[in-house]
């Protein structure tokens, strides 16, 4: 081999040739309370010995560059950010058929909020289904679709359901495949992204591929991300979080122009321009050998 990329903070042994590790994030320093103790343990042993042996680093984002700066002490030199990209089939959708099947597959309602992310402490639903019981009360009609698989302690989002009262008015699909998100994401009236931090936050920049309004934390990289498209609240403000949904969905030429800006921003992160970063730092390293 002559470079090895290891797409995922661990670099494995490796011998002979140059290396590449990415880092999508550090949210096990950030915020371990919202990780599993033994997976913490693990990537703070694990992960600056990567990251010392690393020829090269790939951060998502200037925000994770800043981190593993601050945090680990890496240098500014050995880090190359290289922001997500989204694929061609996230955009408007106008083919109600395709539209129609996707309802009718998860059995979604004709006016929801959507959030899409693994159930954990740090996508913050807890506080969003808090916001959401703000918001059924004035919109009687809209429900909230809480799209992802379980992750580790999720236990309180159920507990946030249940206690609020809110059983037949938050739906939980469970994992999607990424086949019918797209269509998904068209068929939302919102989407809604609260996380507490994020190393990129990919499902928010979907979102606006597909001409959906966003409303996000204004958390950690999701302002470097989402630009002037989308609508920013703190994450640990409920009724801010309600406040901007409610402006959201009920503000017309806001709508309009979340819309425009979002499809414009959404333009500027595509998979080809990503592939393109990625490539330049593998001939860097071949360069360098």
């Amino acid at each position: 081999l002559d470079v090895f990329h290891s797409p995922d903070l661990v670099l494995p042994p490796v011998r002979g040739a140059r290396t590449i590790v990415t880092v999508h994030d550090l949210s096990f320093l950030r915020h371990p309370e919202c990780a599993d103790p033994g997976l913490v343990a693990y990537l703070t042993t694990v992960v600056p010995h990567s990251l010392r042996r690393a020829d090269l680093i790939l951060a998502d984002s200037s925000w994770t560059r800043r981190d593993l700066m601050e945090l680990l002490g890496v240098s500014q030199e050995k880090i190359i950010v290289v922001p997500a990209g989204v694929g061609p089939e996230y955009r408007p959708i106008s083919d109600s058929s395709v539209l129609e099947e996707v309802r009718a597959r998860y059995d979604l309602p004709g006016r929801f909020i959507l959030s899409v992310g693994t159930l954990e402490p740090r996508k913050n639903l807890s506080r969003l289904i808090e916001a959401f019981s703000v918001i059924a009360v004035q919109e009687p009609d809209i429900r909230l679709v809480l799209v992802g698989g379980t992750g580790w302690l999720y236990q309180d989002i159920f507990a946030a359901v249940e206690r609020l009262g809110l059983s037949d008015k938050v739906l939980l699909p469970g994992y999607v495949p990424e086949v019918y998100l797209p269509a998904l994401y068209n068929l939302a009236a919102l989407f809604v992204f609260p996380s507490l931090y994020e190393g990129f936050g990919l499902p928010p920049l979907e979102a606006l591929a597909c001409g959906v309004p966003v409303v996000c934390s204004d958390s950690s990289s999701l302002p470097e991300v989402m630009g002037q498209a989308a609508l920013f609240g703190p994450p640990m403000d409920t009724d801010a979080l309600a406040h901007a949904m409610l402006r959201a969905l009920n503000d017309a030429v806001l709508r309009s122009e979340l819309r425009s800006r979002g499809l414009q921003r959404a333009s500027l992160f595509t998979w080809q321009a990503a592939a393109h970063k990625l490539l330049e730092a593998y001939l860097s390293l071949c360069a360098s050998a």
